[in-house]
């Protein structure tokens, strides 16, 4: 079978029989394998009738990229993104959005959703992720009957499970496809600093030789030797030319950047002049500050012998500029961090691991097969590469073969629930359910699934409403819900007991710190609140401390101190952790309401310019939530001030 220019895979038309069926699709297959080209197959099924297309995917970097394609391939007419701070063109045909905002819609029952054919599911193995797992969870339970699902997912070992999970909830036939062959095969090799390129078991026999030297003191000693770490620069001259372009994974920004600066210094390409008129003309019409980021300048140094980084700290307009390099053939070794694998379709010749291990924002841990399969996966490009070379960087101080082994073999890593219901979630299940069927929805977890199979409906309802129960006394206690009246259960509905109030309706549309959120902005404490205050406010409750984040000054004027008086005195926000970072997170305010350029903000805290770019993007998804569910004209007018100075600081920087 062929469509557009490809004949397809097995995987592929298999799939798209069973879309032509009217099936849902839950696809396992190797990255890089073309599984976006059934997505597009949907799209183009649709694109005549009435019905709406959503794709959503785990990173608004991946939804971004997705509306640039898809905008390029159907016309910027049809398609939209949704990413909570960006919103262009919402009653598209096709809707890109980050799962997030899917979730958001499916649990309020947005009308947005009435005609929609499916939802595309890019990445659907972020369902293991422990923080952020129960959004895709939640986006399947609360999507309408009639909807019809494409899961796009690496491979998964219980791909079946997780079809029969969704078939069994949403009472329509799901088609497990799974492909384990790649087009281009991966061969795999480690690198040690004495054997170079080679194989995990001779590392382990080098290893296993004991090396010991002579310590001086009163008596001498002898210690085991402590072995060199291997160098990704010789990695890069053993590699040679033959095995570029080389992604070279890195799990830190820093090193990212300052890797790549050493490997320019020894001069191992030649100097492109293409590239640096490229980059030139590029930034030519950005603001100038720009040029003097610490960023930007060793970026324009690799850059010239075709070597990059890529992180999230960057720039909107210096990813441009490297992703598009990159995809021209210009760039020789490039090093990323774990984002970039990440649905991004840039795959190169070889891929190289810095290390296996990866600090997730609470402790360094060892990959998972999944994180590293789904890495690896890039190695290779369809159509030019016969081969797809994965080097793993090996250090022999704390090895551990048997580790290493078991992350680099084989991907085995299935999918688990990770089921938690939010405020947000139960707010809303108030608001839209009775208590009969809020239990009948707590049932249909992937969790229940897992533990109970075909009888997930047996879940012992103590076990089930534990939670839920739990977080609704939190909210009668803060008058979010309240019980109805007799009277009340009369007119309604006898099972119908509680009630959401004012704040309640307010926070159902709010999606974090839905508790403090109402209590500024569903109260009157927002009324004595001026525009620099709700900014400051807003600014602590999206600020994620970290203690290596440094401040350079704080700005204690008389409105913080007024705003901390507020916070400090009200029940329920004084005991908000994130307001004790109210002095320091002044930086990121104070400058922008008197005026002051981005730059200038930048140059007062440590955090990279992306970082500080995400931070008042996520300030402008909290004032359009607030938009949302407040009918105060006098809040929506401030709140339009102050989605104004945030947009007039990013003018210029900020690219979708």
């Amino acid at each position: 079978m062929r469509y557009k220019t490809f004949t397809l895979d097995q995987f592929q038309e298999d799939s798209i029989n069973a879309i032509e069926n009217n099936y849902s699709v839950v696809v396992s297959a190797p990255t890089g394998s073309g599984k976006t080209l059934i997505a597009e197959y949907i799209i183009d099924k649709h694109k005549d009738d009435g019905k709406r297309i959503i794709y959503t995917a785990p990173i608004k970097a991946l939804s971004n990229q997705k509306y640039r394609d898809f905008s390029k391939e159907y016309g910027e007419e049809k398609v939209g993104l949704m990413t909570g701070d960006i919103v262009i063109n919402p009653h598209a045909k096709i809707l890109i959005m980050t799962t997030e905002v899917y979730r958001n819609m499916a649990v309020s029952q947005d009308e947005e959703l009435k005609n929609v054919a499916y939802v595309i599911f890019d990445e659907i193995h972020y369902i293991n992720d422990p923080e952020r797992g129960y959004v895709w969870e939640e986006s399947i339970i609360y999507s309408l009957e009639k909807i019809r699902f494409l899961c796009l997912s690496a491979t998964i070992p219980n791909a079946k499970e997780f079809s029969d999970w969704i078939q069994a909830i949403k009472h329509h036939e799901v088609k497990t496809v799974k492909a384990t062959v790649r087009n281009v095969p991966l061969e795999k090799s480690f690198y040690d600093y004495e054997l170079g390129l080679t194989t995990l078991e001779k590392i382990r026999q080098a290893k296993s030789i004991p090396s010991f030297e002579k310590h001086r003191g009163k008596k001498k000693k002898w210690k085991r030797k402590r072995e060199p770490k291997p160098s990704h620069v010789d990695l890069i001259k053993e590699l040679g030319k033959d095995k570029t372009p080389c992604l070279f994974f890195h799990f830190s920004r820093n090193l990212c950047q300052e890797n790549a600066l050493e490997l320019t210094k020894k001069n191992l390409f030649p100097r492109n002049p293409e590239i640096i008129e490229f980059v030139h003309e590029k930034l030519r019409t950005a603001p100038i500050d720009i040029n003097k980021l610490k960023s930007t300048q060793i970026l324009k140094q690799t850059l010239q012998q075709g070597i990059g980084f890529h992180h999230a700290g960057l720039l909107p307009i210096l990813k441009e500029i490297v992703e598009e390099l990159f995809t021209a053939g210009k760039i020789n070794v490039l090093y990323v961090t774990e984002t970039f694998a990440v649905g991004i379709n840039m795959p190169a010749k070889t891929v190289c691991f810095y290390s296996l291990r990866k600090y997730d924002g609470r402790s360094f841990r060892s990959l998972n097969t999944k994180e590293f399969f789904q890495i690896a996966g890039r190695a290779g490009r369809r159509g030019i590469d016969k081969i797809g070379y994965v080097v793993t960087m090996v250090n022999r101080n704390g090895f551990n073969y048997n580790e290493i082994k078991s992350v680099t073999d084989k991907d085995m890593e299935p999918i688990q629930s990770q089921f938690k219901l939010s405020i947000n979630s139960v707010l809303n299940l108030i608001q839209r359910h009775t208590p009969k069927e809020i239990e009948k929805i707590l049932r249909l977890s992937f969790y229940s699934y897992q533990k109970f199979g075909k009888d997930y409906y047996k879940v012992p309802t103590k076990v089930l409403l534990s939670r839920y129960n739990s977080i609704v006394r939190n909210l009668k206690k803060y008058s979010y819900v309240v019980e109805n009246t007799e009277e009340e259960k009369i007119e309604i509905d006898d099972n119908i007991t509680e009630k959401l109030t004012d704040k309640g309706y307010f926070s159902a549309k709010i999606y974090a710190d839905e508790i403090a959120m109402g209590e500024i902005f569903a109260t009157d404490f927002v009324s004595k609140l001026d525009d620099y205050q709700i900014l400051l406010a807003l600014a602590a409750l999206v600020y994620e401390h970290r203690p290596t984040t440094e401040f350079k000054r704080e700005f204690k004027t008389e409105k913080y101190q007024q705003l901390w008086e507020l916070i400090s005195n009200q029940e329920y926000l004084r005991k908000v952790t994130k307001f004790q970072n109210l002095s320091k997170i002044t930086v990121f305010i104070d400058p922008l309401y008197h005026g002051k350029t981005f730059f200038e903000v930048v140059m007062l805290t440590n955090l990279l310019e992306g970082d500080v770019i995400r931070f008042y993007a996520q300030i402008l998804d909290r004032i359009g939530q607030i938009r949302k569910a407040s009918t105060d004209h006098e809040l929506i007018t401030k709140l339009e001030n102050c989605k104004g100075i945030i947009e007039k600081t990013l003018e210029g920087i900020w690219l979708v």
